[in-house]
C-alpha cells in the first residue's frame, strides 16, 4: 500500500528504475523517445495518439506540443526531471485529482511498450510501484530540485562541466539553452534575483554530492 496521498496544488518528487536494476534508457535514441513520452503525458487530452505524433516530421511535432502547452489541461505541473541509465527523478506538482498516479502509469507503460518492442522482451521494465517524496516547504524544493538536476555529474554519467548541456535532464531548459518547455519555472526561479545565482546554487554543490555517493554504500537505509 502507498503511504503518500497525493493531493491538488501539492509538489512531489516521483522516482523509479529498472527491475533489478537494470538499464531502461540505453541510447539517444531511447532518451529522446522518453522525453517526448514524458512532455505528452503530462496532458489531459491530447487530440491526436502519441503514435500519430511520433509520424510527424520535427517542426510539425513542436508547433503540436507548442499548440498543447497553450491550451489544454495538465494532470501535473513538471518542475523538473532528469533521465539517468537506469532510473528516473520527476518533481511533479499535481494538477488534477491523481494526476500523478495517471501521469506516471501512462508515461511508464508507453515508454515500457516502445522499449520492449525494440528489445524484443516481454513483462515490467520498471521496479513496482513508483516512489514518491511530499514536498513539505522551499528548502526542500530547491534541494530536492538541485539533486535532480546534478544527478548526471554525481553519479558519473557526465563530467562537470558537460552537465548543462545534458539534454535529457531540465537543467539546460532552465538555463535557456533550449527550446523545450516541458518545466513550469516559476516555482523554483521565484527563490533567485537572476539566472547567475540560480547557476551557483546548483553547481556549488556537486563536489560534496559526489563524496557523499562515493561513500554512500558505507552507510545503513
Amino acid at each position: 500500500m502507498r503511504k503518500t496521498i497525493f493531493a491538488n496544488s501539492e509538489v512531489y518528487h516521483v522516482f523509479n528504475r529498472g527491475v533489478e536494476k537494470r538499464p531502461t534508457f540505453t541510447d539517444k535514441r531511447e532518451l529522446d523517445r522518453a522525453i517526448l513520452t514524458l512532455d505528452y503525458y503530462r496532458f489531459i487530452t491530447p487530440l491526436l495518439r502519441l503514435s500519430k505524433v511520433l509520424l510527424l516530421n520535427k517542426e510539425e511535432r513542436f508547433g503540436f506540443l507548442s499548440g498543447l502547452r497553450k491550451k489544454d489541461k495538465k494532470h501535473v505541473k513538471v518542475l523538473s526531471f532528469c533521465l539517468m541509465p537506469n532510473h528516473f527523478h520527476f518533481l511533479l506538482r499535481q494538477e488534477l485529482d491523481k494526476g500523478i498516479q495517471r501521469f506516471v502509469s501512462n508515461f511508464t507503460n508507453s515508454y515500457t511498450r516502445y522499449f520492449n518492442t525494440k528489445h524484443k522482451r516481454v513483462g515490467p521494465l520498471f521496479q513496482g510501484i513508483f516512489k514518491a517524496v511530499h514536498i513539505e516547504d522551499d528548502e526542500q524544493l530547491l534541494h530536492v530540485h538541485r539533486y535532480i538536476q546534478i544527478n548526471p555529474t554525481v553519479s558519473f554519467v557526465v563530467e562537470e562541466e558537460e552537465l548543462e548541456n545534458y539534454q535529457w535532464c531540465s537543467l539546460p531548459e532552465y538555463l535557456g539553452k533550449t527550446k523545450e518547455e516541458i518545466c513550469e519555472k516559476g516555482l523554483v526561479m521565484a527563490n533567485f534575483s537572476s539566472l547567475t545565482k540560480y547557476k551557483k546554487f546548483i553547481f556549488d554543490q556537486i563536489d560534496y554530492a559526489r563524496k557523499l555517493e562515493q561513500i554512500k554504500h558505507l552507510t545503513l537505509e
